[in-house]
Formats: structure tokens, C-alpha cells, sequence
């Protein structure tokens, strides 16, 4: 009962890190900072990387290895969103980081329906067939140009104050 109960909230907490995440890069690509879904994102990825440790441990899995790399990128961008207030080379390093943090939950999840959704298990039981690993490439691929697009774009607020006024003006 314990168990359900922490999967369900598990589940829930991850798909609100996800869909904040989401909300939080789109921001970053079109320059804007979306300081409630940041905190909301951060937050909740802290929470479902930190939660997945609750789980019974028979033995250190991929999924271990996952939080915890995932902890040390969250840890890194909450310091230099938070702490250094993404000044200087800080907003490049926040935007990357908070794109690899995404990244990591949408691995997770990926690797969750593949497990659990019966259309997607049949198609790669194991998970080391090619229907499996063509998912994760092509995911793995669209956030490597979203952590690009992210960190060029998401510049400093002068900028993109500055941006807005141009287009204010034409």
C-alpha cells in the first residue's frame, strides 16, 4: 500500500517536473526567465530525483546512477540561478544545466513507458532493440539543440529588455 502510494506520487511529481521544464526552456529560448516555473521545475526535479532513493534497494541500478547525476546538474543550476543569480558565464552554465536536468527526466520517463506501456514493451522487451535506442538518440538529439538554442538565446535581462523595445518600436 506504502509503495503504490509512493509511486503515484513519484509519477505525479515527475510529470510536474517535466511539464515545468518544458514551460521553463521554451521560456529560456524565447529569452524570458519564468521565475515561478523555474522554481517549480527545480523544485519538483529535486523532489523526483530525490523521491526515486524511497524505493526498495536490492542493488545500485541505472535508475540510481540516473538521480544521482541528476542531483549534481540540479545542484549546479539551482547554484547558479539562486546563488550567483545567472551573472556572467552563470546564465550559460544555468541554461545548460537546467536542459540536462530535463533531459534526464524525459530519459526516465521514456525508459518507464517502454516498461510499462504494453504497445511499446512488445516493440523492445529488453530495451536494447532498435526501437528503444532509435527513441532515445532521436530525444538525446532534440535536447543536445535545445541545450544550444537555450544557452545562446537565454541572455541577460538587458538584452532581452532591450530586445522587446526594438520590437515595441517597429
Amino acid at each position: 500500500m506504502i509503495l503504490a502510494a509512493l509511486t503515484v506520487v513519484h509519477v505525479a511529481i515527475s510529470l510536474v517536473a517535466i511539464l515545468s521544464g518544458l514551460v521553463v526552456v521554451f521560456g529560456m529560448l524565447s529569452g524570458k526567465r519564468l521565475d515561478g516555473w523555474t522554481g517549480l521545475f527545480l523544485a519538483t526535479t529535486v523532489l523526483t530525483s530525490v523521491s526515486g532513493f524511497f524505493f526498495p534497494f536490492k542493488h545500485f541500478t541505472p535508475g540510481d546512477a540516473v538521480g544521482i547525476i541528476s542531483l549534481v546538474v540540479l545542484a549546479v543550476a539551482i547554484r547558479a540561478r539562486y546563488r550567483r543569480r545567472l551573472a556572467g558565464g552563470w546564465r550559460r552554465t544555468y541554461a545548460i544545466s537546467a536542459v540536462v536536468a530535463l533531459y534526464l527526466n524525459v530519459f526516465v520517463l521514456i525508459v518507464q513507458l517502454f516498461e510499462k506501456v504494453p504497445v511499446l514493451k512488445a516493440l523492445a522487451p529488453t530495451q536494447s532493440e532498435p526501437p528503444f535506442k532509435v527513441t532515445q538518440v532521436v530525444v538525446m538529439a532534440l535536447f543536445v539543440v535545445l541545450g544550444i538554442a537555450a544557452a545562446k538565446r537565454f541572455r541577460s535581462d538587458q538584452t532581452v529588455e532591450a530586445r522587446d523595445e526594438r520590437a515595441r518600436a517597429a
